[in-house]
């Protein structure tokens, strides 16, 4: 496993990486615009917050198992969350469409999260958001001939991968911590929140999807992959995880 210090290592690196060529003016037909500006404007919004509560969070979990160099990670970590918000945003601002400030999923999830400090409910939530994410950014990108916007997707997929073995690790890290009763409670919560979120995600941005030639069973199964590759061998496995390569595709 990494340490807090080699994933700061590796944020700081990743964020010299220029993958979008911005002066590709953007080529992106009505019926595309269509069928992902809604989706497209709702995740934008999606990536753009400040991150408050979950540094909040990861600063006390960091200073009761006296990592500090954890914190330095998670703020790394948002600035690349942010990154792709500000990077659909300009998308947004170049196809002449608005940035929407408001939208019931979004507000849903940060209600949620606005009082929980428990660093194991931000871990699995993060998971599992970041796991549907890389379902929708590859929809995104099968649903457009638009070289830019690939290119826009491609970026936040590669990070996304990283991502998900950053928190892969943390819930590992927080399960063996566990007793025996928690464990086993843990077990239990871990697949119910997973799917449940992913049916939200579902409903809301299916349109989406299906204009990338994701069905709803096709969806499942590619959930149900992602569940079992992060948090049922977080949960069921002695092993040390390495989902760096087994993150990126699928």
């Amino acid at each position: 496993m990494k340490t807090s210090k080699k994933w700061i290592e590796h944020f700081e690196a990743n964020a010299l990486e220029q993958r979008v060529e911005w002066n590709r003016p953007p080529m992106i037909t009505e019926c595309e615009t269509d069928s992902i500006l809604n989706s497209l404007q709702a995740w934008q919004l999606g990536e753009t917050s400040d991150g408050t509560h979950l540094i909040h969070a990861s600063t006390i979990y960091a200073n009761n198992i006296n990592d500090p160099d954890y914190i330095d990670a998670v703020k790394l970590f948002i600035k690349e969350e942010q990154k792709h918000g500000n990077n659909l945003g300009s998308y947004l601002d170049a196809i002449g469409k608005p940035r929407i400030k408001k939208d019931w999923g979004d507000s849903l999830f940060r209600k949620i999260r606005y009082f929980n400090t428990n660093m194991e409910i931000w871990t699995l939530a993060v998971i599992t958001v970041e796991s549907a994410a890389q379902v929708f950014y590859q929809c995104l990108k099968n649903a457009t001939g638009c070289k830019l916007l690939q290119q826009i997707c491609t970026d936040i997929l590669i990070d996304e991968a990283y991502h998900i073995d950053f928190q892969t690790e943390r819930m590992t890290i927080i399960f063996q911590s566990k007793s025996s009763i928690t464990r086993l409670i843990s077990r239990m919560v871990y697949p119910i929140f997973f799917f449940a979120t992913s049916l939200v995600v579902w409903y809301a941005h299916k349109k989406l999807f299906k204009a990338g030639a994701v069905g709803f069973k096709k969806y499942i199964e590619k959930m149900k992959y992602k569940y079992f590759k992060t948090l049922h061998r977080v949960a069921f496995s002695e092993q040390p995880i390495n989902m760096l390569s087994q993150q990126v595709a699928y």
